[in-house]
């Protein structure tokens, strides 16, 4: 806007200064309009139906989660002098810049007329409340909900699995440092997600933070999931892409190499039917917060707690019995890298892979 007058000023308009600044004053003031009370004079209104399409989840979670923020540690650093803005507010303005890909700063809070500090303030704060719930949200299936994954999955034709894991690319923007090592083989800066659903896309176990230029393979075998493997599983297995080594409790297709056996290309087929779950989850994870299409956060800490907290929102909304309308998960997250190659099986997950594809 500085620039604005300094080049109309330095035009050679006839228009003396005092002329030209009444049309000049409302232009200046229309270039970002704030609304004030949007909340209460605006959200107030909507009907459940209205308020679920604006904020991606119910007006009810949204109760639950504001009382959660507003009980909690993080809630009182967001005393910085001013009167502090009530935490459903804050839940509100989190979940709006959250579930609208186009969403910038300044619209976001010219829109619930905070300022952009603030607005930092309230997305870093939220964030960091949710993703302290995920260990209480994200869970590996209890013996309950692995008796019924299990059946799910077992009707897809796949034994004895409960669950399926994957990565996916978060795109960011460039960042500070080592920001080479952020991009990915499509060529753009991105943060890895690791997530293993059960089958009915809910996350039970995640893992955040490599860069995007580090292989599936690699950020599996640094995640702790990768330790506990075993453990967790015992006689169960979970389904994989060929980004992913075979093993013993982590099942993946046969390479094919043209000369697939007729049990080895069902094997592959029924693996895939499967699979898509975690596709699946995938797409409507990024659906209902579409800021994860391209986040624009700048910090990588930042960004690491407020993809876990989209996680967390994620899992809550299925518990609540909201999912993304079928409509919406169409455009699912094709941006994905495809496997171009299998991982080294070892003896015992090949052993256990030809054992399953006679089953089968």
């Amino acid at each position: 806007m500085e620039f604005l007058l300094s080049d109309s000023s330095s035009s050679s308009s006839s228009d003396t200064d005092d002329d030209l600044m009444p049309r000049l004053v409302p232009f200046m003031l229309r270039s970002h309009p704030k609304n004030e009370n949007y909340i209460e004079n605006t959200v107030s209104l909507y009907s459940d139906v209205e308020f679920r399409e604006h904020f991606r989840v119910s007006r009810k979670l949204v109760e639950r989660l504001a009382e959660k923020l507003q009980n909690s540690d993080y809630y009182p650093s967001m005393d910085t002098g001013h009167k502090r803005i009530p935490a459903w507010n804050c839940m509100l303005i989190f979940l709006w810049f959250a579930g609208h890909e186009a969403a910038g700063f300044r619209d976001v809070g010219d829109r619930f007329d905070v300022t952009i500090s603030k607005l930092h303030n309230i997305i870093q704060t939220v964030s960091l409340c949710l993703s302290n719930m995920a260990s209480s949200v994200i869970t590996w299936p209890s013996l309950e909900e692995k008796q019924q994954v299990i059946a799910d999955f077992t009707n897809l034709g796949f034994p004895n699995v409960i669950g399926c894991i994957d990565g996916t690319h978060i795109q960011i923007d460039k960042p500070a440092t080592d920001h080479e090592s952020y991009i990915n083989r499509k060529k753009f800066y991105s943060i890895q997600m690791q997530a293993v659903c059960d089958s009915n896309r809910k996350l039970t176990d995640i893992f955040i933070g490599y860069p995007g230029s580090v292989h599936d393979a690699c950020v599996f075998k640094n995640s702790p999931l990768h330790h506990t493997l075993q453990e967790k599983c015992g006689t169960e297995i979970i389904l994989a892409d060929s980004a992913y080594p075979c093993l013993r409790h982590m099942l993946t297709p046969y390479r094919d190499n043209g000369n697939l056996t007729p049990v080895e290309r069902n094997f592959n087929k029924k693996l895939s039917e499967c699979r898509i779950t975690i596709e699946h989850t995938f797409g409507m994870l990024k659906q209902r917060f579409r800021q994860l299409y391209h986040l624009k956060l700048r910090k990588i800490d930042d960004i690491c707690h407020f993809i876990r907290a989209c996680c967390v929102l994620h899992n809550m909304a299925l518990f609540d019995g909201f999912e993304i309308d079928p409509e919406d998960t169409a455009i699912l997250d094709f941006n994905e890298d495809q496997p171009d190659d299998n991982e080294p099986a070892d003896a015992a997950g090949q052993h256990f892979r030809n054992y399953i594809a006679a089953l089968i």
